[in-house]
């Protein structure tokens, strides 16, 4: 994958909160942040390099950047971290105003006709089929109208995050699916099983919230 493009503007948006969180969370000084945060970046740039082209119709290009960009953090840290505190960096580096400004704009759409075909054309298109990085995943509606699940089988994140030797990690990843439906207003998140958790597959339930 080029580095030019969603990569590189990801970092733009996002490097400096994750910075700033190693502060609040984990308690480094601003000059330690700012050396992993130096540290991280070339980690951040070879990850990319390594990741293979995603497909135009392949909407998860942007979760597998995501997980460069927490990956080689974690991997520029003075210490390797543990889930639950990871998952509070996670959630607060990513969760900046633009993000939730994001999140309330997808939530209003959730259940538009729009998105519900991106959704099924997704299912269709079995994109981890052809590269590992990516997701396979079933469209399964509701039968009583209030939402609908999407069922993961093939996680890219769980690839890049086991060939770290990060797959303990992967779970600060998962949690963020609850913060960013909170944050979109419209839907109540439900899950029963993650693939990172050894589960049948991952389900990310999508109940329309009262009034919706």
């Amino acid at each position: 994958m080029k580095y030019a493009g969603m990569p590189a503007g990801m970092w733009i948006l996002f490097a400096g909160s994750f910075r700033e969180k190693l502060r609040e969370v984990f308690g480094y000084t601003g000059e330690e942040a700012a050396e992993t945060a130096r540290k991280a970046k070339p980690e951040y740039r070879k990850l990319i390099s390594r990741l293979p082209e995603f497909e135009k119709a392949d909407r998860f290009k942007m979760n597998i950047v995501n997980c460069a960009m927490l990956s080689s953090f974690i991997l520029a840290m003075k210490k390797r971290p543990d889930a639950d505190r990871l998952t509070g960096y996670y959630a607060k580096s990513m969760m900046t105003g633009p993000m939730r400004w994001f999140c309330r704009r997808a939530g209003k759409k959730k259940f538009s006709e729009k998105n519900i075909e991106g959704m099924k054309a997704t299912a269709a298109l079995k994109a981890a089929d052809r590269n590992p990085y990516s997701w396979n995943m079933e469209f399964l509606p509701y039968k009583d109208g209030s939402g609908y699940e999407a069922r993961f089988s093939k996680c890219g994140i769980c690839t890049l995050m086991g060939e770290l030797g990060l797959k303990d990690l992967i779970p600060a990843m998962c949690r963020l699916d609850y913060t960013m439906s909170d944050a979109g207003g419209t839907t109540d998140f439900v899950r029963e099983y993650t693939l990172a958790s050894g589960g049948p597959y991952c389900d990310c339930g999508y109940k329309k919230k009262r009034g919706q």
